[in-house]
């Protein structure tokens, strides 16, 4: 068990899924991964449902309004980076050629964020922590354990994250792992032209204990697998699945020594 009381600035601490429908994809994630589901006031937003794990937070998911249905927006999962100052990091993520979807914003007492678009389109959002840390436990068994760039454009990618968060890249044939001081915060791939139309785009990936019962009973409920299971060298067996609302995100099974 890895459990998380505070995040150093440059991690990845949250991930929330936002859905078209908040009911149906509370009974797939938490029958697939055994998470417990309790639905927060959340304002003119309606309700946060907070995903738990033995009665700790571990990730979320919302219905997405009518103005992003009408803006095209489809189900995605959206990865937060904990940040010292979201308006400041904001600002240098703008000056660097971002778009800032949503300006900084303080979430009622929990936190304050910011939703950016990176220079090559992918989406991520600040999290300045106040009451809320982020995910409180993670590399589990049922709670998030990676998160990875899918970009057309790796060059300018490292520069642009590299700047932005000080992170340092460690490159290996087709792959860059992207690292915070002495510990990885995530990585990066090429989108290949054999994929087809995939957009730029941060992935989350929730280990399993193991992947093909956790492929079969996603597709018992309704979700399917798009990429089949494919193994890491030293790292683990992981495949990408399409929740039933739309919403891609990636299982994988790691080997002993990662978890």
């Amino acid at each position: 068990m890895t459990e998380i009381k505070e995040y150093p600035p440059g991690s990845f601490c949250w991930v929330d899924l936002g859905t078209t429908d908040e009911a149906a994809a509370t009974e797939f994630y938490t029958a697939l991964f055994g998470w417990t589901a309790t639905a927060v006031p959340a304002g003119e937003v309606g309700t946060y449902t907070m995903l738990e794990k033995r009665s700790k937070n571990v990730s979320a998911l919302y219905q997405m309004n009518q103005g992003m249905l009408e803006e095209g927006v489809p189900p995605h999962w959206l990865s937060y980076v904990s940040v010292v100052s979201a308006d400041n990091t904001a600002a240098q993520a703008k000056e660097l050629g971002a778009t800032l979807l949503q300006e900084p914003f303080d979430v009622m007492d929990v936190g304050r964020m910011a939703l950016i678009q990176d220079p090559q389109g992918a989406t991520f959002a600040l999290w300045q922590p106040k009451r809320h840390c982020g995910a409180e436990l993670v590399n589990e068994a049922g709670t998030m354990c990676w998160n990875e760039l899918y970009t057309n454009n790796v060059d300018g990618s490292t520069q642009f994250y590299t700047s932005l968060f000080g992170w340092s890249p460690k490159q290996s044939p087709g792959y860059t792992e992207l690292r915070n001081g002495d510990r990885p915060a995530g990585g990066m791939i090429e989108i290949k032209p054999e994929w087809g139309p995939v957009p730029p785009n941060w992935a989350v990936y929730f280990a399993v204990a193991d992947l093909d019962t956790s492929l079969e009973q996603a597709k018992s409920l309704g979700g399917t697998v798009e990429v089949p299971p494919m193994q890491v060298e030293n790292v683990g067996r992981f495949a990408v699945l399409q929740d039933p609302q739309g919403a891609y995100f990636s299982v994988i099974q790691l080997d002993p020594g990662m978890v």
